[in-house]
């Protein structure tokens, strides 16, 4: 709760950018109805990771789900800071009708050249918009 509490006012206070997604850790798989567009959920059992979930942001609204298991391929890994914000590792690329390929870095949603698309995720700035198609 202190890290919501800490993020919100420090990006108020324009000390860090907005974020596009942020992390929570729950013991179950979410449904789909349930993930909302600025969620990534960390499905934890114990000390386990398993899964790191959430909305694809290229707008086809599907449902990601990463393995994070250290026994399978492929696999990520996700980390949270303390103000909640996911770093995902490596890149992510959707191979449906989205084509999308991109990063997760400290909340923020960083789209690669080959995407075909930068699309707009419904968090994100003007002015990082703006940055993200200039590139």
């Amino acid at each position: 709760m202190f890290g919501n509490i800490a993020r919100r006012f420090l990006i108020w206070c324009r000390f860090i950018p907005r974020v596009d997604l942020v992390g929570r850790v729950q013991a179950t798989h979410p449904e789909t109805t349930a993930l909302t567009a600025d969620a990534l959920v960390v499905v934890r059992d114990g000390s386990i990771e398993k899964w790191a979930c959430f909305q694809c942001p290229g707008g086809c609204g599907q449902k990601i789900q990463l393995s994070l298991s250290r026994s399978r391929r492929p696999r990520w890994s996700v980390r949270l800071d303390w103000l909640g914000r996911p770093t995902v590792e490596p890149s992510i690329r959707q191979t449906n009708q989205c084509h999308c390929h991109f990063w997760v870095r400290q909340g923020q949603v960083q789209w690669c050249a080959d995407s075909p698309k930068i699309k707009s995720h419904p968090n994100r700035s003007r002015e990082m918009e703006a940055a993200i198609k200039a590139r």
